[in-house]
């Protein structure tokens, strides 16, 4: 009985993780580049049975039990969004494998596949709210001006009339891809941090494209409704076990 007990109140807690992940996707359905998370659990190492022989030298296998489910980890989907049209000029989509590189005031990088660029007051590129767009060589951005084009592989330049400079490279964009991107952290502004950084190659940069966050709304609502369903049944059935432990222990004593 105690068993079932276990069993439940992992299951509550699983599916309460669940939906706390769940919910930050859909917070973040509309937020560019963004890159769903997934809630694992597995079980506790398997519980082993062994009928044991006479001299105890080998035993057979008779059964597994496993009490309770445990927190393998969030793990993050890198999968491509689709890019969406803005025609905003200091708008990009990476199309392909990479990361922007941003640095804050303290001169910290994250990494982020958010696109939609602005510039600051000294007419630096910068990511609103989070730092400045960095370049390949790690330095920051100076245009000076939002009217300018980007190519391919993140190339800015001036879009004026050639007699005023129209057509000059004025900078680049930086795209950064690491090893294993599951050894990337989210930190807590929604950036990525790691180690390893290198110049990506597999790429392709959109300009006036953002990339929409990977996550489907529907199949979140879906996936919310399903695990509300099973917390509040585990819920129920472990009120029923709780009565059930209450008068097995009160009846007990009172029949022994």
């Amino acid at each position: 009985m105690y068993k079932g007990f276990y069993n439940l109140t992992s299951a509550m807690l699983t599916h309460q993780h669940n939906l706390n992940v769940i919910g930050n996707n859909m917070v973040n359905i509309s937020t560019a580049g963004y890159k769903q998370d997934r809630y694992v659990a597995t079980t506790f190492d398997d519980v082993m049975y062994s009928r044991v022989d006479v001299n105890h030298s080998s035993g057979t296998e008779i059964g597994r039990q496993s009490y309770i489910r445990a927190a393998s980890g969030i793990y993050t989907d890198y999968s491509q969004g689709i890019p969406e049209p803005t025609d905003l000029p200091l708008d990009f989509a990476i199309v392909g494998d990479g990361f922007f590189a941003v640095q804050d005031a303290e001169g910290n990088v994250g990494y982020t596949r958010m696109g939609n660029f602005s510039l600051d007051e000294e007419g630096y590129l910068c990511l609103p709210g989070f730092g400045h767009v960095l370049d390949p060589q790690g330095q920051t951005i100076y245009l000076g001006t939002d009217k300018i084009r980007g190519d391919s592989q993140g190339v800015i330049y001036f879009d004026q009339p050639p007699e005023q400079g129209g057509g000059t490279a004025i900078g680049q964009l930086g795209v950064f891809s690491f090893e294993d991107n599951q050894a990337l952290e989210r930190n807590d502004r929604g950036l990525f941090t790691g180690e390893g950084a290198q110049q990506s190659t597999g790429f392709e940069i959109w300009n006036q494209y953002l990339e929409r966050s990977n996550s489907d709304m529907i199949k979140q609502m879906t996936e919310m409704i399903t695990y509300q369903r099973a917390l509040q049944s585990a819920a129920q059935v472990t009120k029923i076990y709780d009565q059930l432990m209450t008068k097995a222990t009160s009846d007990v004593g009172r029949f022994a």
